[in-house]
């Protein structure tokens, strides 16, 4: 279910328990209240106004992840959706210049991203495509092999996504998805190196019995070797940067932070398949973050009924009562700072001196 509204926090509290939606999808906010639209012409009622958001969705990570796929996740794979989280953040937060910025675990396979700056509320569509489109790394269609590519000295943004990514590669690759353990495996990230380059040079490097380790090293050396031997022609470690921001790099789908109208999950909301509470994170604390402990529907309601604590001091909040209450405490924290920063604005707004 969907409560469409657009009102003050009482009517909108009234409405959820009249409705009782098992979640909560959240739009942008419109010229009028979505309930009276079909009193506009075409085209009249129209969107003001949403954050910028972005949907990191694990499935989309299953052509380089090997040990689950699909719906599932596992501590293996989630170090994709860590990576997601600081490339994305430090991107938002130093190149842009946005500071309110909420994260929110999905509740399954996925993280969510709120933008909530006023500047970012109000884009439209093309200033929304052009963080997209400056946040996409990763370009290509299933069936192309190789989808990054760097051309002369790389961007700063680059440069420190690469660093992140560098952080957790060992981790993630190496260890945890083994990514060079078969012929195909390798074949694959064959593929991702600038075509007709070292690719003679190392024919048996894919059937050999050696680790994922060892080849990867082989692989660097290789690459280093021939980008030596042509003198500046490449760009020594672009090579290796490509490859590595194809395997760990933030699977955008550009389509949701474009468009205006996407609608996406409010956090606190339930996820049917798992039960669990979509709960909000400091980006700051994603690595110690664990999505398998976030707690579910039965999990908070069982909490309160079992909760023995003293309100002789006053009446204790239902949520206080549960492990949610780090959660909530975090999104109150959060939308009191983008009160504070919208007040700031209208301030300065009304101080110009014309």
């Amino acid at each position: 279910a969907v409560v469409s509204t657009q009102s003050t926090g009482d009517e909108f509290r009234k409405e959820l328990r009249a409705v009782n939606p098992f979640k909560i999808d959240v739009g942008p906010v419109y010229n009028a209240k979505p309930k009276d639209h079909k009193a506009f012409k075409s085209g009249a009622f129209t969107a003001k106004e949403r954050e910028v958001v972005f949907d990191i969705d694990m499935t989309d990570y299953d052509n380089v992840r090997y040990c689950c796929s699909e719906a599932n996740i596992c501590p293996s794979c989630w170090v994709f959706m860590k990576i997601a989280v600081k490339v994305l953040d430090e991107a938002l937060r130093f190149d842009f210049g946005f500071k309110q910025i909420l994260w929110v675990y999905s509740g399954r396979r996925g993280i969510h991203c709120w933008v909530s700056d006023e500047i970012a509320r109000k884009l439209n569509n093309t200033g929304r495509g052009a963080i997209a489109d400056y946040m996409s790394v990763i370009i290509g269609g299933d069936q192309q092999a190789k989808k990054v590519t760097i051309s002369g000295t790389p961007h700063p943004a680059i440069k420190r996504a690469v660093k992140i990514v560098s952080q957790y590669f060992d981790e993630l690759m190496i260890q945890n998805q083994d990514f060079l353990s078969t012929p195909e495996k390798c074949n694959k990230v064959l593929g991702m190196m600038p075509p007709k380059t070292i690719q003679a040079d190392l024919i048996g490097w894919a059937t050999s019995s050696a680790d994922s380790k060892t080849k990867w090293k082989k692989l660097k050396e290789q690459w280093f070797t021939y980008a030596k031997s042509k003198k500046g022609i490449h760009h020594e470690m672009n090579a290796i940067y490509e490859v590595i921001l194809q395997l760990c790099y933030p699977r955008l789908d550009v389509n949701v932070t474009k468009g205006l109208n996407h609608l996406l999950k409010s956090p606190f909301s339930v996820h049917p398949k798992t039960g669990r509470v979509c709960v909000p994170f400091r980006a700051s604390d994603i690595d110690t973050f664990d999505p398998f402990a976030v707690p579910t529907l039965e999990q908070v309601i069982g909490e309160m009924n079992q909760w023995k604590g003293d309100e002789g001091a006053g009446k204790v909040a239902e949520y206080a009562k549960t492990s949610l209450k780090s959660s909530v405490e975090l999104f109150r924290q959060f939308a009191d700072e983008c009160h504070r920063a919208s007040a700031g604005v209208a301030e300065k707004e009304n101080k110009m001196d014309w």
